[in-house]
């Protein structure tokens, strides 16, 4: 978290002499129409940094859980989970979600982490 707290810091530094340039480039212009335009650009370059610096990386998978739910691998109906999202492997838009029982998801879990450790071939 500090180092969150250190990248957000330097950040907003980085935006004053960003912002006090457009504000000296809008000199002419009303100070309240001036001072809107520069803190759209702001927030149109800083939005992208601000998530990078508090994107989450997560060790275990997101999942979602469904109850009454037909396992996709042994057809056990209860509870189901599907891995959302894990490192790069992300499903959040899944038109037909796979659900599997408590059982069949710690099967998927194994290969899912296979996938994104295995090495590309060449």
């Amino acid at each position: 978290m500090a180092k969150k707290y250190f990248l957000y810091l330097v950040r907003w530094q980085l935006s004053t002499p960003i912002l006090s340039l457009v504000l000296w480039w809008l000199s002419g212009m009303n100070v309240l129409l001036a001072t809107i335009i520069a803190n759209l650009i702001g927030g149109l370059i800083f939005f992208w940094v601000d998530r990078y610096i508090f994107r989450t990386i997560s060790d275990e998978p997101l999942w979602e859980i469904k109850e009454d739910a037909e396992c996709v691998d042994c057809g056990h109906v209860g509870s189901g989970y599907r891995i959302v999202e894990w490192f790069s492997y992300n499903r959040k838009e899944d038109k037909n979600p796979q659900y599997r029982c408590e059982k069949c998801r710690i099967k998927k879990m194994v290969e899912v982490r296979e996938k994104m450790t295995e090495k590309p071939q060449k």
